[in-house]
C-alpha cells in the first residue's frame, strides 16, 4: 500500500514539473512572437524532450550507467542525442518559422535563396560556406537541447537509485540493531533472574522471616522485566522504582546493609529512558563488592537534569574475586547495549583503585525523549 503511495506521489509531481516546463516554454515562444499556441511547433518537439529524458530514466541509467558500464553507456548516449537532434532538425517544424522557409520542407536546413521570379539564384563559395556555418549553428541548439534532458534524467535517476539505496541501508541497519538488542536482552534476563534468586536462595537458608518480602519484591521485579522492560522506551520514574525494589531485595540478604545508599536528585517525571541500563552495574557492586559475612559497601547517586541523567556507584572491593571462566555478561552487555541505543550520546568511565570498584555513566537525554502520558 506504501509502495503504492510512493508511486502515485511521483506520477504526480512528474506530471507537475512537466507541465510547468511546458508553461515556461508557451511564455518564451509568447515573448518572440506575442502569440500563446499550447499547440503550437513547441509541442512535437517538446514530446521528443520527454521521451528521451525517460528513455534514459528507465533503460539507459539502470542497464548501463548503474551497472558500472560507462563507455557503452556514454557511446550510446551519444548516438541518441545526435540521431535525435538530426531528426528533430530535419522533420520538425522550428520552435520559432524563420520567414523565407519553404512550405513543405520544415528545417531552417531547407532554408533556400530564389529570385524574384522563382528560379533559384547561383551561391557563391562564400555563400555556400556561409550557409553551412548556418545550418551547424542551428543544428547545434537542438542537439544542446536534447542533453539538457537526457543529463537531468542521468542525474535525477542515479538520486533516486542512491535514495532507494540509502533508505535500505537504514533499514537494514536498524533491523541489525534490533536484532542485537533482542539478543542481548535474552542474556540480560536470566542473567538477572540468576542473581535475584540467589538472593531469595540466601534468606531461605537462613530461615529468615524477610523470605516472604524478598519473594514480594521478586515478583515485583519481575512484572517490571516482563511488562516493562521489553518496550523500547520506558519512563524513566519506573525504572528508578525497579532499581529501589532490586536494591531492597539485596538489603534482606545483608547482615549489614547500613552502608548500602541510594540518593536519588532531581525530577524524573515527564522523562523515558531505555530499559535496564544500570541495573547490570549494580548487580555486579553487590555480588563482588560484599565479604564472606555479607558486609557490603555500595554507594549510588542518581542526577536528574533537564538533558541529561547521571549514575554514579562505588562499591568496596570484596574477597569474592571475579572468576576467569565468569561470563561477565552483565557489563559487557550494557556496555554493547549503550553503543548501540546512544551512540555519541553517552559517556561511561570505569576507575578501579585495587580498593574501590567506582562506574560513572552519563546518559543524554533527546528532545523527543518525553514522556507524553
Amino acid at each position: 500500500m506504501e509502495n503504492k503511495q510512493s508511486i502515485k506521489k511521483e506520477i504526480i509531481l512528474h506530471i507537475l514539473v512537466w507541465s510547468c516546463l511546458y508553461g515556461v516554454m508557451l511564455f518564451q515562444s509568447y515573448s518572440r512572437t506575442g502569440v500563446v499556441d499550447v499547440f503550437s511547433n513547441l509541442s512535437p518537439r517538446f514530446l521528443v524532450n520527454i521521451v528521451l529524458f525517460y528513455l534514459n530514466y528507465y533503460v539507459l541509467v539502470p542497464y548501463f550507467l548503474l551497472k558500472k558500464r560507462i563507455l557503452i553507456y556514454v557511446l550510446i548516449s551519444v548516438f541518441v542525442i545526435l540521431v535525435c537532434s538530426y531528426l528533430v532538425d530535419t522533420f520538425l517544424p522550428p520552435e520559432f518559422p524563420i520567414p523565407g522557409t519553404i512550405p513543405g520542407r520544415h528545417s531552417v536546413m531547407s532554408i533556400r535563396a530564389h529570385s524574384l521570379d522563382g528560379f533559384p539564384l547561383q551561391l557563391s563559395k562564400d555563400d555556400i560556406a556561409g550557409n553551412v556555418y548556418f545550418k551547424f549553428r542551428m543544428l547545434i541548439g537542438p542537439t544542446i537541447n536534447l542533453m539538457f534532458y537526457f543529463i537531468i534524467g542521468a542525474i535525477i535517476r542515479m538520486y533516486v537509485e542512491w535514495n532507494k539505496n540509502e533508505r535500505v541501508r537504514e533499514k537494514t541497519e536498524h533491523e541489525k540493531v534490533h536484532s542485537e538488542l533482542q539478543f542481548l536482552k535474552t542474556q540480560l534476563n536470566p542473567h538477572f533472574l540468576f542473581n535475584s534468586l540467589n538472593a531469595v536462595y540466601t534468606l531461605s537458608i537462613k530461615k529468615s522471616s524477610d523470605t516472604p518480602e524478598a519473594i514480594l519484591n521478586l515478583s515485583e521485579l519481575m512484572r517490571y522485566m516482563i511488562y516493562e522492560a521489553n518496550k523500547d522506551m520506558v519512563s524513566l520514574e519506573k525504572e528508578l522504582n525497579y532499581i529501589h525494589n532490586y536494591i531492597q531485595l539485596q538489603r534482606l540478604r545483608l547482615s549489614n546493609h547500613e552502608r548500602v545508599t541510594i540518593n536519588i536528585y532531581g525530577d524524573a517525571k515527564g522523562k523515558v529512558i531505555r530499559p535496564l541500563l544500570f541495573i547490570s552495574f549494580i548487580e555486579n557492586a553487590f555480588k563482588y563488592g560484599t565479604d564472606y559475612k555479607g558486609n557490603t559497601e555500595v554507594k549510588i547517586n542518581i542526577t536528574i537534569n533537564n538533558d541529561n541523567v547521571f549514575f554514579f556507584i562505588k562499591n568496596k572491593i570484596g574477597i569474592i574475586k571475579k572468576s576467569p571462566d565468569s561470563s561477565g555478561i552483565g557489563l559487557q552487555n550494557v556496555q554493547n547495549r549503550l553503543k548501540l541505543l546512544y551512540p555519541g550520546r553517552h559517556e561511561l568511565k570505569i576507575e578501579n583503585d585495587g580498593d574501590y570498584y567506582s562506574i560513572s555513566l552519563t546518559i543524554y537525554i533527546a528532545e523527543n525523549e518525553m514522556y507524553n502520558n
